[in-house]
């Protein structure tokens, strides 16, 4: 009898065993965790991984980097277990990092219809990614990746097509609410599916992760509608030629700004290639709309009247070859403004570019270019992103059982987590990037860390950190720069020069050069020591640490470069 009822045990705890394993599941996010941007998150079951979203963040200093995207190497670890990337909308923060994981694991893409053309067009731009599989989604039509089920879900957005995903695993049901706002008013009708998400907060929600961008906005920003028509009084008012800026994904912005432009009988430009590729993407999906007439080239448009001409510009986070950075060098190929000219920021700031933005503004003022923005006319923008009054409600409607800010700097999340506390979700857990959430036992709790960081592109290629140390070193603090004739001892054969460029000394150059000789004929003596040679390696790093002690001035440190040049061998660097 004993032994049967050690049978029973036995199977019930393999059972337990088993439940437990098919049932695990693991929120891991790779980028948009602790920072503005690069959003990508994996959701890890023991059936798959869905990676949601894969985007990319812009460098805030100019080191040659053209983008950064998350460090896939996670992934690639597991690079058997990736079922898909579900791509929320279409925002470069959320896409623009996909054909780099699609190029080193294929899988199929699932988006709504404006990001997957906007993630056609950047695949175009990638030669190497081919026989992408992108599939469309539709907000309530349901899919399935193996036992993960999917199910698309509207919100609203600064983007058309923006939408949340239910994502029920063996073992959780899971909420991700994208990028959202709970719009009542969008131009194109749309708004989010509060009706359903109420469906699902009564069948129950295991998991809750929001987006956390705007927490420290304490109630419901005004619409979409309503930017419009503030552009629309503005532009009447303003003579000589305007230039609006904006973020181009902005669809809805478009179309209110080319309205305002129709109705002050002025003509449209487009300056900047995003812009000029969401116009493209919205007009063939139907979701940008404006007489064939209105649009002419900036050529065209130096042509006409200054009162006759509205541009559409992009570069409102100051990046330096933007459009509006060229028009305020005054080196834009086709464009020019003149003073009494108008420039409006329909934008916000990126937290970052806060500094790079209020120096762009004074280079517009300095030309005598009038500059409205958010602090002069504060309603010629609103955010697309929940306020705390927002994202309480989501809450409300949804009755997590744990929750996870997402999106935002650490001060972003810890302020939704505490907003998530105070309404009663105590299982509520704070990750960063690498950090690993488990849900097990009907609770979401901390499981250490997995591989992440930053990888760094210059025109598609990857930089090495190595690289990317010496292009800071060489920005920061200059270059040293010598070539050694050895002999066959390893020693000094004749007497070298030094070169610099952009070192700063606290002596005369010749005085500092007669220092840095010394130096390294003493610091290859010691290396030497009893020995009857060195190496022309050995040499050229001895020579390398003297004049990175000689020029070294405070925190600065430049670049050293050595070359040696060893009787019958080549030139090692």
């Amino acid at each position: 009898m004993a032994g049967v009822a050690n049978a029973v045990v036995g199977d019930l705890w393999a059972w337990v065993l088993y439940v437990e394993r098919v049932t695990r599941t693991r929120i891991v996010p790779l980028g948009g965790l602790g920072e503005v941007g690069m959003n990508c998150l994996a959701i890890e079951t023991d059936d798959g991984i869905v990676v949601v979203d894969c985007g990319v963040t812009f460098p805030h200093d100019n080191y040659g980097v053209d983008l950064v995207h998350p460090d896939f190497s996670y992934l690639w670890e597991r690079r058997d277990e990736v079922r898909a990337i579900l791509v929320t909308h279409g925002h470069e923060d959320h896409i623009g990092a996909i054909p780099f994981l699609l190029r080193m694991i294929p899988v199929p893409v699932f988006a709504p219809a404006y990001a997957r053309m906007l993630i056609e067009h950047r695949l175009s731009e990638h030669e190497d990614v081919v026989d992408v599989d992108l599939r469309t989604i539709v907000p309530r039509r349901a899919f399935s990746l193996g036992s993960i089920r999917v199910e698309p879900l509207s919100v609203t957005h600064s983007i058309p097509d923006a939408n949340a995903f239910c994502i029920e695993t063996p073992g959780a049901r899971i909420f991700h609410t994208g990028d959202f706002k709970l719009e009542d008013d969008q131009p194109d009708g749309v708004r989010a599916d509060e009706e359903r998400f109420a469906e699902l907060g009564e069948d129950g929600v295991d998991i809750l992760l929001s987006d956390s961008t705007n927490v420290d906005v304490p109630v419901r920003t005004t619409s979409e509608r309503s930017v419009g028509h503030a552009l629309r009084d503005l532009v009447s008012k303003l003579e000589g030629r305007v230039v609006v800026g904006l973020f181009a994904s902005n669809v809805f912005r478009l179309q209110g700004i080319i309205e305002a432009a129709v109705a002050c009988r002025r003509q449209v430009c487009l300056l900047g290639r995003s812009v000029q590729t969401h116009v493209r993407a919205a007009q063939s999906l139907g979701k940008l709309k404006f007489p064939s007439d209105v649009l002419v080239t900036p050529e065209e448009a130096m042509r006409l009247h200054p009162d006759s001409v509205l541009a559409i510009a992009t570069g409102t986070q100051a990046e330096p070859m933007s459009a509006l950075a060229r028009l305020a060098r005054n080196d834009h190929p086709f464009f020019k403004l003149e003073r009494g000219d108008s420039v409006v920021f329909s934008s916000r700031t990126i937290p970052g570019s806060e500094r790079a933005v209020f120096s762009l503004i004074c280079d517009l003022e300095r030309a005598g270019v009038d500059v409205h923005f958010r602090l002069t006319d504060s309603d010629v923008h609103v955010s697309g992103h929940a306020s705390r009054q927002e994202q309480s409600k989501i809450i409300e409607l949804l009755k997590p059982r744990s929750f996870v800010p997402l999106h935002g700097t650490y001060h972003h999340l810890k302020r939704h987590a505490d907003l998530a506390r105070s309404m009663g979700i105590e299982n509520t857990v704070l990750l960063e990037n690498g950090d690993v959430g488990r849900w097990q036992h009907g609770k979401l709790a901390m499981d250490g860390g997995v591989p992440h960081g930053r990888v760094f592109v210059d025109d598609g290629l990857v930089i090495a950190p190595s690289i990317l140390e010496e292009r800071k070193a060489m920005g920061d603090s200059g270059t040293v720069m010598a070539q050694l004739t050895l002999d066959k001892f390893g020693m000094l054969a004749t007497p070298f020069a030094v070169s610099t460029r952009g070192v700063l000394l606290d002596e005369p150059a010749h005085v500092v050069e007669a220092l840095a000789r010394d130096a390294v004929a003493e610091q290859l003596r010691q290396a030497k020591g009893p020995r009857e040679q060195l190496t022309p390696e050995e040499a050229r790093d001895a020579a390398a640490r003297a004049l990175r002690r000689v020029y070294r001035l405070g925190s600065r440190r430049p670049m050293v470069v050595v070359q040696v040049k060893a009787p019958g061998g080549p030139i090692i660097g």
